[in-house]
């Protein structure tokens, strides 16, 4: 019996350094090493999808620095609004006598100051009499239109709405009639 018991461990240590021999020859088998064609495919493919990435970062890139430099003075322009608000309120002021001159000097420089912030592609829109459209407008109040063509029409403007390059950067404050 112990000679039994002696002979099996052995024989057992043979019998498995077989299976792992064999298990690595088929490990071995099964992973070929690509020919020198695949291998070429292989980095053509690489080089391909590299490069088409480069090419579509390079144009996000630029597209995102023209869309920045478009609307680069878009909060400038958004804080002087208000001024060109206040000039506009100046010059509609009743004119006496007296005030005539100041008047003219006021709307000098109005005409100046509204071709400049023109020049830089800020536009007012229209909005009186118009359909309401909330990506123009923002509704303050309703009230019962005074006609019926003017139903869900703007009928009065409170303030004034501005476009950058076809961006709003401010809403008409509109009252829509009901």
């Amino acid at each position: 019996m112990s000679e039994k018991n002696n002979s099996n461990p052995e024989q057992e240590e043979i019998q498995n350094e077989e299976v792992s021999q064999n298990s690595e020859n088929k490990i071995k088998e099964e992973v070929k090493e690509p020919t020198p064609e695949e291998k070429i495919n292989e980095l053509n493919d690489k080089y391909l999808r590299l490069y088409s990435e480069f090419d579509n970062y390079r144009k996000r890139t630029s597209k995102e620095r023209i869309e920045l430099f478009k609307t680069a003075g878009q909060d400038i322009l958004s804080d002087l609004l208000p001024v060109l608000d206040d000039f506009e309120r100046a010059i509609q002021m009743d004119t006496s006598e007296n005030n005539t001159k100041d008047q003219t000097g006021i709307q000098l420089i109005f005409n100046k100051f509204k071709h400049i912030l023109e020049s830089k592609g800020l536009k007012h829109f229209k909005s009186l009499e118009t359909d309401f459209d909330p990506e123009f407008h923002e509704a303050i109040t309703k009230i019962p239109a005074p006609s019926k063509k003017l139903k869900g029409k703007v009928v009065d403007e409170i303030e004034k709405g501005y476009m950058l390059d076809e961006k709003v950067i401010r809403f008409a404050k509109v009252v829509v009639g009901e």
